[in-house]
């Protein structure tokens, strides 16, 4: 290998202090060359600084016309164009220095110029006097600071003159508002010269760094232009040669580097062996090595023939190309070829394939290979009239995972997931990642449909039980859904789309379970899609309605408040219920505009009732993670005109799971409105007293099932209700009992300290206008009414 050289100089590795501001160059490192870098920057920003030193005297000149004599207004800009021409020409003549190394007499002219123009620029606010109390010389310093902050910026390349410059001006400027009695300014003054300093040696030392590592970066491409010159202009394969006997004949330096061996060592011996290694001794040659063996045998060309060879116990990829030597009567004298080596292009192309059937996070098949298996086992199924199976996995609570603890404890999940799923698999299932957290299962024998079962509930049970990731103890579930090919599908495309489908059944049906594909999900999912777009049309078109369902006080039986409900009445569908539609509004979030109109009816409509009566609206997640919800609010109080007091959000604590930290955030804007905050059904989920502790919740909703359990004498029913009663109590929260339907129910939650009641024995839901005629009649009269119907 010849000497290899950049002809670009080097540059040093540090920034000594006196060197960065020009009053010392070191002898090595490359620093005069760094110096012409430095000053060429001049030459480049000199018509900026001329102009904006021209504008600024300019409006100095207009400052104090009137409170100064003219002769000295225009005397002091005569000198001030002076200096300007003079360092114009001074740091015009630095044009070329990037290219030839800057004199000490440019260096000493530079320092000149500054000092000069400093002292210049501090004549007006040392001698020029202020007729407006100050207030000019205020002026003036703004103009020189502004000045001494475009020095900083345009000339940070070359630091010593944008120092000298701020230093005299800002103690100039200093020492004139002391002389004032302005003590304050002074110092005021003081700390931005001394800002402007630092920030000037800041970004000097970057704007070195950064053309040190560009000319480093410029060196390094020059050696490697080099080092791949001399490679194109040399031969990169080898050539060999063997004889009749197959013995490698005229050994040439690279083909013996190749073997790792010396010419003459190698010269005689059979080619098969220098590179079959052990198998040579034991004749378990690689297939690849015993088609060349053939083909050497044959006496055929072969070209670019791909061989598994051993060069000492090491295994390596070979190309190889050769043709039979005759001599001139056309006798067979051995063969002649090229070769090279290809291991690591090999490697690559493998480590390709490999990346574009596997998933990198886990080592699991990626979804084209789970395709390609199960189009396997379908030809399968098919020749041999049997059966397969495609599962689909999708892991339950695990976005709440991901979103609290970050993607990277999801990623750890993810592929203990991955290894819990391996565990399960026989020769007979193939499982891969489909993405997210989305796996599947192909079962290429799938004759025994309890087999498919057992299958899913053995991945759901192991899948289930607690990980350790991070020092975090997690728990996540999983849902499955199945489809048995040829039965559901022919092709695999629809076998997986009805997999799919009947993993968004176990997913409705609440998770946890394996669902098997059944005609009827195609119409389920038609019906969703219908039901979709119609969603997506109801808004505009005026279906939404509605309905509120009174609350009373516990002792008294008056109406203290209605929770807005949600109804939606589709010329298309009929009467839709909530259940249906509210989870379908989340899922394509369309539920943030539906949201948004449900604030502003309700409040419009509560200003209708006396003003002691609150109207309670649920939020959704999506629309409480929505950036803009405390603005929705505001909005919806301030078009109503609605009293922030009388209007209560009930959330779920489903909420804090998925984005603790936003969700708080936003309702703590919200109760700083004065809003109250409800948590409804409450016991139920992800029930925690840390919510409690860190939320101060205006109310708490007991859910019905709590109370329906007490009603029936259940113990763990009525204990629950009496600990959430006491612990609102203890923390200044109001309780509701939710799905109240009979006089018992109402002795019993007021006997256990509830304060408010919600359900059907005081009225279901009902229209605006019913809801109006509470207040005009008697309420005890009013509540039959509604018990009635």
């Amino acid at each position: 290998m010849t000497d290899i050289r950049s002809d670009l100089p080097s540059l040093p590795e540090s920034v000594p202090a006196l060197a960065l501001l020009g009053l010392k160059t070191p002898a090595s490192g490359g620093w005069v060359r760094l110096r012409g870098l430095q000053y060429a920057h001049l030459a480049k920003v000199m018509p900026g600084r001329v102009a904006a030193q021209a504008i600024a005297a300019l409006a100095v000149v207009g400052l104090f016309l009137g409170d100064v004599p003219l002769s000295a207004l225009l005397g002091w800009l005569a000198v001030q164009a002076a200096v300007l021409y003079y360092t114009a020409r001074i740091d015009r003549r630095l044009d070329d220095a990037d290219r030839r190394r800057v004199g000490s007499e440019e260096l000493r002219e530079q320092i000149v110029g500054s000092v000069v123009a400093a002292v210049v620029w501090s004549m007006p606010m040392l001698f020029f006097p202020s007729a407006s109390g100050g207030a000019d010389h205020i002026a003036l310093w703004t103009l020189t600071a502004m000045l001494a902050a475009g020095a900083a910026i345009w000339l940070s390349p070359t630091p010593l003159g944008p120092i000298i410059f701020c230093t005299i001006t800002g103690a100039a400027s200093a020492a004139a508002f002391s002389w004032q009695g302005a003590l304050g300014i002074a110092a005021v003054i003081g700390l931005f010269t001394a800002l402007i300093v630092i920030g000037t040696l800041y970004s000097a030392r970057i704007y070195l760094t950064a053309r040190m590592a560009e000319s480093a970066v410029a060196e390094k491409s020059a050696v490697v232009s080099l080092l791949l010159r001399e490679f194109e202009e040399s031969e990169a394969d080898w050539l060999w040669q063997i004889d009749t006997s197959r013995r490698v004949r005229s050994v040439s330096p690279r083909f013996a580097y190749a073997l790792g061996k010396d010419p003459d060592d190698i010269d005689g011996m059979p080619f098969l062996q220098l590179i079959a290694g052990e198998a040579w001794e034991t004749g378990k040659f690689p297939p690849s090595l015993h088609d060349l063996a053939e083909r050497l045998k044959r006496r055929e060309s072969f070209s670019n023939l791909i061989v598994k060879v051993t060069i000492g116990k090491q295994e390596r990829w070979w190309e190889l190309s050769g043709t039979p030597k005759l001599d001139e009567d056309g006798r067979y004298i051995g063969f002649r070829g090229v070769g090279s080596d290809v291991t690591a292009q090999r490697e690559s192309n493998e480590k390709i394939a490999w990346l574009a059937r596997y998933d990198t996070l886990t080592g699991l098949p990626n979804r084209r290979m789970l395709m390609e298996a199960l189009g396997d086992a379908m030809r399968y199924a098919d020749q041999w009239r049997t059966r397969c199976a495609f599962l689909m996995i999708d892991l339950d609570r695990f976005k709440a995972v991901n979103d609290s603890l970050g993607h990277l404890v999801g990623d750890q999940l993810l592929a203990r997931v991955s290894e819990r799923l391996k565990s399960l698999m026989t020769e007979n299932e193939l499982c891969g990642r489909l993405g997210g957290d989305e796996f599947g299962i192909v079962i290429r024998d799938a004759s025994d449909l309890n087999r498919v079962d057992m299958v899913a509930r053995s991945v759901i049970q192991r899948l289930s039980q607690p990980y350790e990731v991070e020092n975090h103890t997690l728990y996540v579930g999983s849902s499955v859904g199945s489809a048995i090919g040829p039965r559901d599908g022919s092709t695999v495309e629809t076998l997986m789309r009805n997999a799919d489908l009947a993993l968004y059944r176990a997913k409705d049906d609440g998770g946890g379970i394996h669902f098997v594909f059944e005609p009827s999900l195609h119409a389920d999912a038609e019906e969703r899609r219908r039901l979709e777009l119609s969603l997506r049309h109801a808004l505009d078109r005026g279906e939404f309605g509605l309905n509120y369902q009174p609350v009373v006080d516990a002792q008294g039986e008056m109406v203290v408040g209605f929770e807005a409900l949600l109804r939606w009445n589709s010329p298309e569908h009929g009467l839709v219920s909530p259940a249906k539609f509210i989870p379908l509004a989340e899922d394509t979030r369309l539920i943030v505009s539906i949201g948004e109109w449900v604030l502003r009816e309700a409040c419009r409509e509560a200003c209708n009732w006396p003003t002691s009566v609150k109207v309670a609206v649920n939020v959704s997640g999506e629309q409480l993670l929505d950036p803009n919800f405390s603005s929705t609010v505001v909005n919806a109080l301030s078009t109503s005109g609605l009293e922030p007091h009388r209007l209560e959000i009930e959330v779920t604590e489903s909420i804090f799971v998925r984005d603790d930290i936003t969700a708080r955030a936003t309702l703590e804007q919200i109760m700083a409105l004065g809003c109250g905050v409800a948590l409804d059904d409450f016991g139920t989920g992800y029930s925690s007293l840390g919510y409690l502790r860190k939320m101060r919740f205006s109310t708490i909703k007991v859910d019905r099932s709590f109370v329906q359990g007490a009603a029936q004498g259940n113990r763990e029913s009525l204990a629950i209700i009496r600990a959430v009663v006491a612990m609102a109590d203890s923390l200044d929260m109001s309780t509701t009992a939710e799905g109240v339907e009979t006089e018992s129910e109402v002795l019993m939650v007021r006997e256990l300290g509830c304060r408010k009641i919600q359900g059907f024995h005081f009225g279901r839901p009902m229209p605006a206008v019913e809801a109006m005629g509470l207040f005009r009649s008697p309420i005890s009269a009013a509540f039959s009414r509604q018990g009635a119907a």
